[in-house]
């Protein structure tokens, strides 16, 4: 299991204090929520952003544009420092065009699915993604309860991907706390998206140990 804890959350005022919390206490991922107050009803950052974080961590840049038309910004955000970039399924038209852009900046691919999209959507693009992202809640904020329902979803996918004998990871973001990460874990997640559940707890390092062991069935 792989931690990508969200910036959404952290403070924006002393956000590469937190960033660095956050890696010391072993998180591989950073994730990054660009939002359009467009496809969400949220504005955040863009690559200004991104860019002003790159080479002060060395972990994955995974860059989830939550934005209309992200094609137009898909240079920008992988010139900027992103590692990963994911797409909504529900914004682009054009899917694999898209996807084949993305790859082209020489970084890898990822698809997201809004709770109630379904998988078949995934059919003819599983095949040329590096992840696709689960999302448990409905996107725009942070702190939301996470949607039961999700767990049988990722566990769905988890079978697509292993019957088409794919090197798919399996992210999943939205409400995921140490009380329901086990689960997620066991349906087939690989990375856990965590933004309240980390960075709002008095103790950061302790909560990102706290979620890891639970998620890796450690109850100690």
């Amino acid at each position: 299991m792989k931690l990508a804890p969200s910036i959404l959350s952290a403070d924006f005022s002393n956000l590469l204090k937190d960033v660095k919390i956050v890696e010391k206490a072993g998180c591989e991922f950073l994730h990054i929520d660009v939002m359009d107050g467009h496809f969400v009803p949220n504005i955040t950052i863009g690559p200004v952003v991104v860019q002003s974080l790159k080479g002060k961590t060395d972990m994955v840049f995974d860059v989830h544009l939550m934005i209309e038309e992200p094609e137009k910004y898909i240079e920008a955000f992988a010139k900027a420092g992103a590692d990963i970039i994911t797409i909504h399924q529900e914004t682009a038209a054009h899917m694999h065009r898209v996807i084949q852009m993305i790859k082209a900046q020489g970084v890898k691919a990822g698809v997201s699915l809004n709770p109630a999209t379904s998988l078949n959507t995934l059919e003819y693009i599983l095949e040329d993604l590096d992840m696709v992202l689960i999302m448990s809640v409905n996107p725009g904020f942070g702190g939301q309860k996470y949607i039961p329902a999700m767990t049988e979803k990722v566990r769905r996918l988890k079978d697509m991907i292993d019957r088409k004998d794919l090197n798919v990871e399996i992210q999943v973001d939205g409400g995921i706390n140490p009380d329901n990460v086990r689960e997620i874990v066991k349906a087939g997640a690989d990375i856990i998206v965590a933004g309240s559940a980390v960075f709002n707890a008095e103790d950061v390092p302790g909560a990102v140990q706290n979620l890891r062991r639970k998620g890796e069935g450690e109850e100690r």
